[in-house]
């Protein structure tokens, strides 16, 4: 019996691993013809640590000004070269642990959750965690994550079949 998503979430922070497993969620919705959210979660701690508390509301507007371009730029793009319209963008503010996990779920009932594997390093992982682990154990739905090796030789034969199309014969 074949599992159907209606509704996948890909929470993006601007990594190559992010945007592998929008790769890749974009073929299942394609596939389950399935909404899909693009998240986007900014770290409300990382305003306290890297502004010493200090941050105007112009640099938090700018902030998610920026947050919404890019993730705009990206469902921009899946129209133009996937022919995938289904998509919707999405900005919070918070920690992306829960955000991802929990919050946003419960007000847009996703059924999956497509996640890059962990960008940290060991040292990282080990002092805060990865928001990834943490997605894996916590979610209120199905969680993919995808890993950075065969996504990325997938990426790249997409690439080269997008290419092979484009050039004539």
């Amino acid at each position: 019996m074949a599992q159907e998503y209606h509704n996948i979430l890909v929470p993006l922070d601007g990594s190559a691993e992010s945007e592998r497993a929008l790769n890749k969620a974009v073929a299942v919705a394609q596939l389950n013809h399935a909404h899909v959210d693009l998240l986007h979660v900014l770290d409300t701690k990382q305003f306290v640590g890297s502004y010493g508390g200090m941050i105007t509301e112009d640099t938090i507007y700018q902030l998610s000004e920026d947050a919404q371009n890019y993730l705009q730029n990206i469902a921009d793009k899946l129209k133009e070269e996937d022919g995938f319209t289904d998509v919707a963008i999405h900005v919070r503010f918070g920690n992306p642990k829960t955000v991802i996990a929990k919050d946003f779920l419960e007000n847009h009932h996703n059924d999956l959750i497509m996640i890059g594997a962990t960008g940290l390093n060991a040292v990282e992982r080990l002092l805060v965690g990865s928001v990834t682990e943490y997605v894996n154990r916590h979610a209120l739905c199905d969680v993919l994550v995808v890993k950075s090796g065969y996504a990325k030789a997938q990426d790249e034969a997409r690439a080269a079949k997008k290419e092979a199309a484009r050039t004539p014969k």
